[in-house]
């Protein structure tokens, strides 16, 4: 057999391709990828605008959304400072403990001008003065966190008790304890907080007359005492002394109680029962009602100041972001080979 005749009759392969291009189609589908990676030039030339307006639009909103909250911070101060404040003219007045007042009072200012800070910071987007109304609002929140465990803990036990046809309440010294009850109970502390006591002129404002007629014993009895009223202000009611008026009482048919505060009593109105323990049980339980009532206030400012303060701190933290260019809502770390299930 010829060689003509041999690759003549050879069969082709069916698998083998046609390796030449024709000039035609390289320039087909070179003219296709230049017009394609156009498009895709102009797809992204209009994209950058468009994530850059978005960017602008958050970061506003953010702004906007940390402003506001730190203007509502600052009128939570108001309460707190109020209630130190309230502390302070009972102290001056009825409770006569001078020093309790001052960590709310410290409390309310720095988160007043924190707070100013704060909304400064967002005003002028200082990245600053945000950082710091942070770092610092942290702290102040630990501190009000502190005093409202401290108050309830110091102001625990104690409270009055009932006694048979009588609408107020008589107290007693022993059935307090702890630091406050110490610290009320010394006498080098109880001099002065008895001065403050006498000098607010608490006995002689319960007097009361009804058309010009003083009141009875039976109209006495029915009446809702405050705690200082009743502990200082007139005998114990175990004593059996008879009543005379608010403030004077007879031995009449003789001291029936052992009490100690029995022996103590006096008619003599710069006396009276200062001196007496249900007088200290009486400031005790006064002060346990007054940080009681501004406890609850407090309360509800720090869980509004925790739900603030995250807020704050995931809007600092998109600021932040769009400052450093990151991609917004997009993950910053990618798998090089991600896994087959996704979720």
């Amino acid at each position: 057999m010829s060689d003509a005749t041999y690759y003549m009759s050879k069969p082709k392969n069916p698998y083998k391709t046609n390796t030449t291009a024709r000039p035609h189609q390289n320039f087909k589908q070179t003219s296709e990828v230049q017009s394609k990676q156009s498009c895709s030039g102009v797809e992204v030339e209009k994209t950058k605008p468009r994530r850059k307006k978005r960017l602008k639009k958050i970061m506003r909103t953010s702004n906007h959304l940390i402003g506001l909250l730190n203007f509502i911070t600052f009128l939570l101060s108001i309460p707190i400072l109020g209630g130190g404040i309230w502390l302070s003219s009972r102290a001056n007045n009825t409770d006569c403990l001078k020093f309790l007042q001052w960590p709310l009072i410290v409390i309310g200012v720095a988160i007043m001008v924190v707070s100013l800070a704060g909304f400064a910071g967002a005003c002028y987007r200082n990245t600053f003065l945000m950082w710091a109304y942070l770092f610092v609002m942290f702290f102040i929140i630990a501190a009000l966190i502190g005093f409202i465990i401290f108050a309830y803990a110091v102001t625990d036990k104690g409270s009055g008790k009932p006694v048979m046809n009588r609408a107020y309440l008589d107290y007693y010294l022993q059935d307090y304890s702890g630091w406050l009850e110490e610290r009320v109970a010394d006498n080098s502390y109880w001099g002065k907080i008895a001065s403050c006591v006498r000098d607010s002129k608490t006995c002689k404002k319960m007097g009361r007359t009804m058309n010009g007629v003083p009141e009875t014993a039976d109209m006495f009895y029915n009446r809702k005492l405050n705690p200082i009223q009743s502990g200082c202000c007139k005998p114990p009611t175990e004593c059996g002394y008879s009543y005379v008026n608010e403030t004077t009482w007879t031995a009449g048919g003789g001291l029936v109680g052992t009490n100690p505060d029995c022996t103590m009593w006096s008619n003599d109105q710069e006396q009276l029962c200062y001196s007496c323990n249900s007088c200290k049980a009486g400031v005790l339980a006064s002060i346990k009602k007054s940080w009681r009532k501004v406890s609850v206030i407090n309360i509800v400012v720090l869980i509004i100041l925790v739900i603030f303060y995250v807020i704050g701190c995931a809007a600092f933290r998109n600021n932040r972001r769009m400052d450093n260019d990151e991609p917004y809502g997009q993950a910053r770390m990618t798998k090089s080979r991600p896994s087959a299930f996704q979720l």
